[in-house]
């Protein structure tokens, strides 16, 4: 693997920007500078209710929370996403409202690749039982490269600690 990666995404509005929890979407400070605190160990943004407001009424379906055995699905989907792709997949949570996942990769590819790669093949096998297409996933996520194992073995522990998970695979602890 030359590039690993911590990925996080949310289900369609079920955290929105500016949400009272925090936030790791993009965002301008009081003096206009863009930020994105998505770093390990970084506190994300605090709550900004105008920000919340503005992306509630841009949304265009309902919100989604997975179901346990929805989230049963969108994990066995990494781990085929992750084999078709040539990736390897070292950890993921589904939660009911967003996901974690970390995969190494070889190469440099682009990190949105990885991101819509996973949340891409995620979706069609989510809505192959459906008549109407779900929108299950906000756009864009969370990309964090991973330098050394030390931040590898950090994020996979991360991973693993997440509360409420749904379904919930590492290789510390594959089934």
């Amino acid at each position: 693997m030359d590039r690993v990666w911590l990925l996080t995404w949310t289900t369609y509005g079920s955290w929105l920007p500016g949400d009272d929890r925090g936030f790791v979407s993009n965002f301008a400070d009081a003096r206009g500078q863009g930020h994105r605190r998505n770093g390990p160990g970084t506190v994300p943004a605090s709550s900004h209710p105008g920000l919340a407001a503005s992306a509630k009424a841009a949304m265009t379906g309902p919100v989604v929370r997975l179901t346990a055995a929805q989230a049963r699905e969108v994990l066995a989907q990494f781990h085929e996403t992750a084999a078709h792709r040539g990736w390897a997949l070292l950890a993921a949570a589904v939660m009911g409202n967003h996901v974690h996942l970390v995969a190494g990769v070889g190469g440099n590819p682009d990190p949105g690749t990885l991101l819509q790669g996973f949340k891409a093949y995620a979706s069609r096998r989510l809505n192959r039982p459906l008549v109407t297409a779900v929108k299950w996933w906000t756009e864009g996520g969370s990309t964090v490269i991973l330098p050394g194992d030390e931040a590898q073995h950090a994020a996979v522990a991360y991973v693993e600690r997440q509360e409420f998970p749904l379904a919930l695979w590492s290789v510390n602890s594959p089934p």
